[in-house]
């Protein structure tokens, strides 16, 4: 009894965290309004991991959460793949943009509804090998989209730039927690696997950008601050110049 409330506890959490991850990131995204370093590819591979994961998830008649959960990630990926073409360095034109897009989202649903509709009466007659097989895809397309990150930090020597660290830190808890909850239930392996790859290259990322912290970059971040800083105070001399320049043509004239 206490283990199956632990297993319940353990995955909610993991899955409320792996539904709302991608918010900080969002956000980020839309302030800075560049979207550098976040490669497209990995929103991209996570958008359509949830599409797999849909049809896992509906055709095996799983829990209320676990059925909502992929449809609230693979929204949220989708809103920042959008971001990642529509900001910098990308900066598709609109009109491609939104055939892109329309593009995913009309080959998405046609796959969940066709696929659930035709697997779904497989996995109840207890053939459940095809299922099986997109959970499989659903966790390969996953994992895979935490492999650009790994290049765009080789360019930089091993700094994160572009990717929010409270988003990163929300995906390795909610994998962490899934994967507690699978050590304590039901030990299903191919579940487990997944979790420890997400956490095991996630904390690489983490990792990573601590190396470079430590080794260097703790002195670059101080110098790009005081070259802002020198940045400001240059603007502001200069606004103060000219308003000075209007002020003094103001009184020659009147």
């Amino acid at each position: 009894m206490v283990n199956e409330v632990a297993v319940n506890v353990l995955g909610t959490i993991g899955t409320i965290l792996w539904c709302v991850q991608l918010v900080p990131q969002i956000i980020r995204n839309y302030r800075v309004k560049d979207c550098t370093g976040l490669p497209q590819v990995m929103m991209f591979l996570w958008a359509a991991c949830g599409v797999p994961f849909s049809i896992y998830f509906m055709g095996t008649d799983a829990l209320i959460p676990l059925k909502i959960q992929p449809q609230l990630f693979t929204f949220f990926c989708t809103i920042s793949w959008i971001q990642t073409l529509y900001y910098p360095p990308v900066q598709l034109p609109f009109r491609r943009l939104a055939l892109y897009v329309g593009s995913f989202l009309a080959v998405a649903v046609g796959c969940e509804v066709g696929f659930i509709l035709w697997l779904r009466p497989l996995y109840q007659r207890d053939i459940k090998w095809p299922m099986l097989l997109m959970g499989i895809a659903a966790s390969i397309l996953l994992v895979l989209g935490l492999i650009p990150p790994y290049f765009e930090m080789a360019k930089r020597n091993g700094r994160v730039v572009g990717i929010n660290f409270v988003f990163l830190a929300m995906d390795a808890s909610g994998a962490l927690f899934s994967m507690l909850s699978v050590v304590i239930g039901n030990m299903d392996i191919m579940s487990l696997i997944l979790y420890a790859l997400v956490l095991a290259m996630e904390l690489g990322i983490f990792s990573g950008s601590l190396y470079w912290y430590l080794t260097g970059g703790r002195e670059i971040i101080r110098q790009e601050k005081l070259e802002e800083q020198r940045k400001s105070e240059n603007g502001s001399l200069s606004d103060s110049f000219v308003d000075s320049q209007i002020s003094v043509a103001a009184t020659e004239k009147s």
